[in-house]
Parts: C-alpha cells; sequence; structure tokens
C-alpha cells in the first residue's frame, strides 16, 4: 500500500478503512489463498478448510455487508468506500474478494427492491450472519450462454431464437424451476441461496428472462464438483442444477417487463466492482515488483537501477494508477445515479482487467525465473489476473455491448 493517494478530500475515516482492510487482506487473505491455491478444490470448500475460517473472518468484520445500506444493518458505505474496501482485499487475494461480493448478491437484490418480505427473508438474515453460513451466488451463466447473457439493449437480446437454457414456469402461487447453470457461477458449489437468472416468455428472446432468490439447499437442487482452474483457485466455482426447484412467488423479484433494465443494472455494479478488484491485483504485483527489483543484483547492480527496469516500473506505475482513477470514477458515478452510463462501467473493467494481466504479466518478467516458481506470490497472481478478462463477461464482448450503448446514446 505504497501509492500516493491523490485523492486530497478523502476523510481520516477512508484512510482508516483502507489501511484496516489492507492489514486484513496481507495477514489472513495473502497467506490462505496461497494454501488453498495448492489443494484441489474438493479439499478448498471441504468442513475444516481454511476457505471457511477466512470467509468467517471476514464475515465478523462486516466486509460481507459492504454493499448494504446502514439502514439494513450493513456497512453503508459511501462508492468510494466500497471501492476501498474491495481493491484492498483483493490486494491479498482476489478469489476470496469475488467469493465475498457474490456471496452478498441476493441481499444486494432485495435491498434495492425492499418490500419487507425480501427485508426479512434475505437481508436481515445475511447481514445478522457473521459465520458465513448463509452465502448466496450470482447463477446467470449456462452450457450454451456466457457473455452473451450480459448484452442487454443489443439487437440479438431479443431475437426469440435466443433464450436463456434454465425455464421457470408459474404454477399456482410458485415458480418451478428446471435446466442447468454452467460451471462457472462462483460460489456455486457452496451458495445456501442464489440470485437466479431464469427464462420466462420465450418470445421475447432473452430480455424474457426474470430474476429469483432462489433456496438451494432445497429438493430439487443439485451440484456438480468443483471447478478444477488454473487460477483464483480459492474461489469456488461449478455447476447448479434444477429440477422442479421451486421459487415463491414473491421470491420473482425481476419479471420479463424489466429484465433487460436489471440485466444492464447488475452489469454496470459488477463491472465497476470488478474494474476495483484488479486495480487491487495490478497494485499488488507492482509492490512485489519493486521490492524484488531493489534487492536483486544482475549484471554487478541492483535491478533497479538498470534503465530498461526503470522504464517497465513506470509503464506499471502508469497503468495502476489510471485504473484506480477510472475505476474509482465509473463505479462512484453509476452508484449515484439510475439508470446507470454501463458503459462507462464495462470501460472501468475491460481497461483494468487488461492492465492487471500486462502488469502482472511485467511483474513475473521481472522476477525472471523466479517468477515461474511457486515459492513466490507473482506467480499465482499472474494466474488469477488473467482469468479477469473472461469472468463477468468476456472483454471483447463487452467491448461490443458498450459500443452498442455509445451508439444508441448518440443517435
Amino acid at each position: 500500500m505504497a501509492y500516493t493517494e491523490l485523492n486530497l478530500e478523502l476523510s481520516d475515516e477512508h484512510m482508516a478503512l483502507k489501511e484496516n482492510v489492507h492489514k486484513f487482506a496481507m495477514e489472513v487473505l495473502r497467506p490462505a489463498s496461497l494454501e488453498l491455491d495448492q489443494m484441489s478444490p474438493e479439499e478448498v470448500i471441504a468442513e475444516g478448510s481454511i476457505y471457511w475460517d477466512c470467509m468467517k473472518k471476514m464475515y465478523e468484520n462486516g466486509y460481507h455487508a459492504v454493499l448494504i445500506p446502514d439502514e439494513y444493518g450493513g456497512l453503508g458505505l459511501d462508492p468510494l468506500g466500497i471501492h476501498i474496501v474491495f481493491e484492498e482485499l483483493s490486494y491479498g487475494s482476489v478469489g476470496f474478494t469475488i467469493s465475498l461480493g457474490v456471496s452478498c448478491f441476493s441481499a444486494f437484490y432485495a435491498s434495492l427492491i425492499a418490500e419487507e418480505d425480501l427485508i426479512n427473508d434475505f437481508i436481515l438474515p445475511f447481514v445478522n450472519c457473521r459465520d458465513a453460513s448463509v452465502m448466496s451466488c450470482w447463477a446467470i451463466t449456462e452450457p450454451e450462454h456466457g457473455s452473451d447473457i450480459l448484452m442487454p439493449f443489443t439487437p440479438f437480446f431479443n431475437s426469440p431464437g435466443i433464450t436463456q437454457q434454465i425455464r421457470a414456469e408459474k404454477k399456482g402461487n410458485k415458480w418451478i424451476i428446471n435446466g442447468q447453470k454452467a460451471a462457472w457461477v462462483s460460489n456455486g458449489p457452496i451458495a445456501t441461496q442464489a440470485s437466479l437468472f431464469v427464462g420466462i416468455d420465450k418470445s421475447q428472446g432473452m430480455a424474457g428472462g426474470g430474476i429469483c432468490l432462489v433456496d438451494l439447499t432445497q429438493p430439487g437442487v443439485s451440484r456438480g464438483k468443483p471447478l478444477d482452474k488454473m487460477g483464483q483457485r480459492e474461489l469456488p466455482q461449478g455447476e447448479i442444477f434444477f429440477d422442479d426447484a421451486e421459487c415463491m412467488e414473491e421470491h420473482m423479484i425481476i419479471d420479463p417487463d424489466s429484465y433487460e433494465m436489471f440485466t444492464d443494472i447488475t452489469l454496470a455494479t459488477a463491472n465497476a466492482c470488478m474494474g476495483a478488484f484488479f486495480t487491487g491485483v495490478s497494485q499488488a504485483a507492482y509492490d512485489l515488483a519493486i521490492d524484488y527489483c531493489r534487492e536483486r543484483v544482475q549484471g554487478g547492480k541492483l535491478l533497479c537501477e538498470h534503465a530498461t527496469v526503470q522504464r517497465m516500473l513506470f509503464d506499471m506505475f502508469t497503468k495502476i494508477e489510471t485504473s484506480r482513477a477510472y475505476s474509482r470514477a465509473a463505479l462512484q458515478y453509476n452508484m449515484s445515479i439510475s439508470p446507470p452510463a454501463t458503459q462507462y462501467s464495462i470501460a472501468a473493467k475491460v481497461y483494468c482487467t487488461q492492465a492487471a494481466f500486462e502488469v502482472t504479466s511485467t511483474a513475473l518478467q521481472l522476477f525472471g525465473g523466479n517468477g515461474l516458481t511457486k515459492e513466490y506470490p507473482i506467480e499465482k497472481l499472474f494466474r488469477d489476473a488473467r482469468a479477469g478478462m473472461i469472468e463477468d463477461g468476456s472483454n471483447e464482448s463487452l467491448a461490443l455491448a458498450a459500443a452498442n450503448l455509445l451508439l444508441r446514446r448518440e443517435e
């Protein structure tokens, strides 16, 4: 956390928040993430795993309620405070941070609707939880639908020939759900509830969907094995299957009339947070690299005394500072207005994840052969960063979605 804070209006509370979260991330999350990186996916989520110890500690600190307003017992942070928490947690472990962020999705969605039954059924139990026994997942990706399901207001989104694979059918006062969510559902193997994106009206294509808050502990819900991945191995991901699972009528919080708009809000929020996450990854890689370059001797002098190395460090520094400035601006703006200017959140996500990949790659290069070994954390940071350009929408597909929004707003 050696960077200079350019926001001169940052409050004492913001500074204290940053220092406390950073300390927690380095003392708790970083070492645990390195340990979990060596385990099988099954071992990561097993009872007694250090994964659960860390999640419980984050819940005890109230970090799980970072997106929940204080009127419901959440942290009630302003957008800048939210960015600070997510960036600093990600400095220690982006996998843990994504798992934590996704865990609050059902309560977060419920807080946007704020009906009494949703407050009692989802918000309060989650906020009051201190042992990570209440966890959510954002169940949207499907075997045949990934980034395309996150492209509202594009021409194909309303095409009847392209619809969600998972279906919800109304029967009496309940919705009956059938189908499968793909292996990339974050927290899929462990979540107790889901913010589930479903298809309702095929005639409207993707736009004919709905969002329901579903109990994943009920009969009719099963899971695939946790995904064995290249990076972010402390983030459990896996398939979820629905076979005549039920959802109460009042828990279908979004119907086809508002689905496209709400998907846009979701995309704006999630992508803005991704910018914060991967700014933290970039900063972590840079700090490791500059410390290493101040200690490692090559060619008769310290690495940091070589002009080529100095230029590489400067390029990394520039990418990190622009990532922080842009991701903060996008998150602050889009969490303060409605409807959001989603193109800015997308641009922040695309820019910051690309920057994180480039910064971690450069950092690994500066470590030389040592960077390829698991003796140094930079090898893991590089793998973690690579996932960012695909998760929450591939950068290529998101860029097209943002371009479509830009063209629509120019008409």
